[in-house]
């Protein structure tokens, strides 16, 4: 096996004190065949399940090509990751393959100015159809899947729920009747982690189902700045659900200093009950808390109408190959592989599925976690789920984060955050002239 090598070059970039060392080495070994081996470096988020799929599908890779080694590199993850993947990107000093959001983030890459198109390659016909216009810009195609659907989600503890009698919630009157039943029991009703400021967004974010089902016509009129999260009845719930929370007192003590890790922690051990959160998750949780993943379940983030209750879908992010790259080849045969059955049981291996593969032939595992079964009655129903706003619009705020944490934290209002947000939006639409924003 050739040796895999982390390489966390974003430290010096983002001008951070020291990197921290990341090795992970194997048995050493040559090509085989005598010939010269081509390195290519591939370049994922840190998080913990990020990085044991990335080294797993390196590894297996590998194997399978001695005379191509792949080097995992890492970055942050959040905004700090964002500004690093675009500066790599802008300065020529890209990794030869490099995972990133598909979406909306996605188009603020400049697609057709950095990354290398592969709408024709034979491996594109396996992927999805679903999937192709989140990575596309224009007429070309430039990623293929990394890693599984997921969504916007409540997880909860089934033992907390169950100990109290509780019932799912399918509005969000049930919800904080929950709520306040858990507090009543001397448990954290909802676990905030805004030391990890990305966790912030949920109640936003995951919200968007049901935007989309009060008001089909919001993204299309959002992206054409018809209309704003602070105007829009159903749009702005997101915002006053989180302040209607906060004030309520249904946030853990220490939701200001809390990581995203110390979420799990609680949900894991039942000493928080509800996390709103996204279910990547629940790969990280049965790493870290195996034992206690049967006892996690899901449910969507609730809003008016128990008919309808549908959850909010995340694409997967995708593996694309910067212009800058010297082995265009060697790249591509790897996005291959990320985009064949092999490639999925590959991430299969190093991180358990969050969702389904979108891939074809790519099948779950049968001990999925329960949490990613209750998920799936969402996601084999299209009346049962929206994909997020970032996948049916160009238009994402970059702040969003520090103003869900200013909502969550007391600081500023709903209304006052829909509006900043809505303002914040502005500047990036109109970098991407779209039209009506100028």
């Amino acid at each position: 096996m050739v040796a895999i090598a982390r390489r966390p070059r974003w430290a010096v970039l983002a001008g951070s004190a020291a990197a921290l060392a990341l090795a992970l080495t194997g048995c050493s070994g040559t090509t085989g065949s005598g010939g010269a081996q081509t390195t290519l470096t591939f370049l994922v988020d840190n998080a913990d399940t990020t990085v044991a799929m990335a080294d797993q599908v390196a590894s297996d890779f590998n194997a399978a090509n001695p005379d191509i080694k792949v080097e995992v590199e890492t970055r942050p993850q959040g905004g700090d990751g964002d500004n690093i993947v675009k500066t790599r990107l802008s300065t020529g000093d890209m990794s030869d393959v490099f995972a990133y959001n598909s979406g909306s983030l996605f188009q603020q890459l400049g697609p057709a100015q950095n990354l290398l198109p592969v709408t024709n390659e034979p491996y594109m016909s396996d992927v999805s159809p679903s999937f192709l216009p989140v990575v596309s810009a224009g007429k070309e195609a430039y990623g293929v899947p990394f890693s599984t659907g997921s969504a916007g989600a409540v997880l909860y503890n089934k033992k907390v729920y169950q100990k109290l009698g509780l019932s799912v919630p399918t509005t969000w009157s049930e919800f904080m009747a929950n709520s306040r039943k858990i507090k009543d029991a001397g448990i954290d009703p909802i676990i905030q982690t805004y030391k990890t400021t990305w966790t912030s967004q949920l109640f936003v974010l995951g919200d968007f189902a049901n935007v989309a089902a009060a008001d089909p016509t919001f993204a299309a009129d959002y992206t054409a700045n018809k209309a704003k999260y602070a105007t829009t009845p159903a749009a702005i719930k997101g915002f006053e659900h989180q302040e209607e929370a906060a004030k309520a007192g249904f946030f853990n003590k220490d939701y200001a200093s809390a990581t995203y890790q110390q979420g799990l922690d609680k949900l894991a051990s039942g000493e928080g009950a509800q996390y709103p959160i996204l279910t990547g998750a629940i790969a990280a949780l049965k790493s870290t808390h195996p034992e206690n993943i049967a006892d996690i379940g899901l449910f969507p983030l609730p809003g008016d109408d128990a008919a309808k209750n549908p959850l909010t879908v995340w694409l997967p992010g995708g593996a694309y190959i910067p212009k800058t790259t010297q082995h265009p080849a060697e790249a591509k045969k790897f996005q291959a592989f990320l985009a064949s059955k092999a490639g999925c049981a590959s991430q299969a291996k190093g991180a358990a599925p969050n969702g389904p593969y979108l891939v074809k032939d790519c099948q779950l595992p049968t001990d999925i976690a329960p949490a990613v079964k209750d998920m799936l009655t969402y996601f084999n129903d299209p009346a049962k789920n929206s994909p997020a706003l970032e996948f049916l619009s160009p238009v994402k705020g970059p702040s969003l984060q520090q103003i869900t944490v200013e909502v969550g934290s007391g600081i500023r209002s709903a209304q006052d955050a829909a509006a900043r947000h809505d303002d914040d939006v502005k500047k990036q639409a109109q970098q991407l002239n779209l039209p009506g924003w100028n």
